[in-house]
């Protein structure tokens, strides 16, 4: 029965019982809640303990299967389309300047920092250690190459702990 096994559990865990500093009835709490108890009461508060993978990537390739978010850039204006541009990638100043230039692209980058903006605070409150940012254009050479540059300064600039792979940007 139930009341059985449970009889034999805590007489193989008296030993441990006994060597243990403190105990903690978790009967009660959620998952959430008790990790969010033992990292109050175990861990060093770190302003961000949250590691963040920012990813570029091209839809003709798939999507990245790490991805808790991902965002769209094709609709935003491509510079694979001009002969000047075409066989750069978004890390260069010609192409970054095409697309940031656009209002489509400064507006999208707008919403997309202000959904960051209340995403990221509870991200870390429910105890979440990793995050992978996906961004997608049609070859993952342009467009999300730029736009996930933008996103990586973004979080940068406020002090996350965040790295960029452009997944895509050679093929």
């Amino acid at each position: 029965s139930m009341l059985e096994k449970i009889a034999l559990e805590r007489e193989r865990l008296a030993q441990i019982r006994e060597m243990a500093d403190e105990i903690i009835d978790t009967s009660d709490y959620t998952v959430a809640e008790l990790r969010k108890k033992l990292t109050e009461r175990y861990f060093r508060r770190r302003k961000h303990r949250l590691q963040v993978l920012v990813v570029s990537f091209g839809y003709k390739f798939g999507l990245p299967l790490e991805s808790d978010l991902v965002l769209d850039t094709r609709f935003l204006p491509n510079p694979f389309y001009l002969e000047n541009l075409k066989e750069l990638t978004g890390r260069s100043q010609k192409v970054r300047g095409f697309v940031l230039e656009s209002t489509e692209t400064k507006e999208y980058l707008k919403k997309i920092f202000q959904m960051l903006e209340f995403l990221m605070p509870r991200f870390i409150s429910e105890g979440k250690s990793n995050l992978t940012i996906s961004i997608g254009c049609t070859g993952g050479k342009h467009r999300s190459v730029v736009v996930a540059t933008e996103i990586y300064r973004w979080l940068k600039s406020r002090k996350f702990n965040v790295r960029i792979f452009h997944r895509d940007i050679y093929k």
